[in-house]
């Protein structure tokens, strides 16, 4: 099998490039700004889930990152973005079709690994599976009251 084909850790989800294809992204800064004015959040050390389920439930989990200049210069920045990327690709099963997932990361992850990253988000899996179901719940009960009017 070559490097570049698709490991079964990433769903058929990437390009054969490596990169997450344009429908696993969110892109547009309204896009981001949609998900920050309406998300539920869960917080851990190094990062910020901003969880929204929008309408278009049928379609894979959407991921965008932001990496302020309070976690490092440039290369630092671009590191902990590949690193989100790659825990993203690695915990497929966390996260629920339709889900657009903002992670905001909070502090320098210059000491960590892929290893530590994914630990950390399964650490938060039991408050992020929680509040998922709870957006899940909400967003359904809007369904069924917009369809009765």
């Amino acid at each position: 099998m070559a490097a570049s084909a698709i490991s079964p850790l990433t769903s058929g989800r990437t390009l054969s490039s490596g990169r997450l294809s344009a429908a696993s992204r969110l892109r547009k800064r309204s896009e981001f700004r949609a998900v920050q004015a309406q998300a539920s959040r869960v917080v851990t050390r190094h990062f910020v889930f901003l969880l929204h389920m929008p309408n278009a439930a049928q379609r894979s989990p959407r991921l965008g990152i932001t990496a302020s200049r309070k976690v490092g210069n440039a290369v630092a920045r671009n590191r902990a973005k590949r690193l989100v990327r790659e825990a993203f690709r690695a915990t497929r099963d966390l996260w629920q079709p339709g889900l657009d997932l903002v992670v905001i990361v909070r502090a320098s992850l210059a000491e960590m690994k892929l290893l530590d990253v994914v630990s950390q988000w399964r650490s938060a899996e039991p408050a992020l599976r929680r509040t998922m179901s709870s957006i899940a719940t909400a967003h359904s009960i809007g369904n069924a009251q917009g369809a009765r009017s």
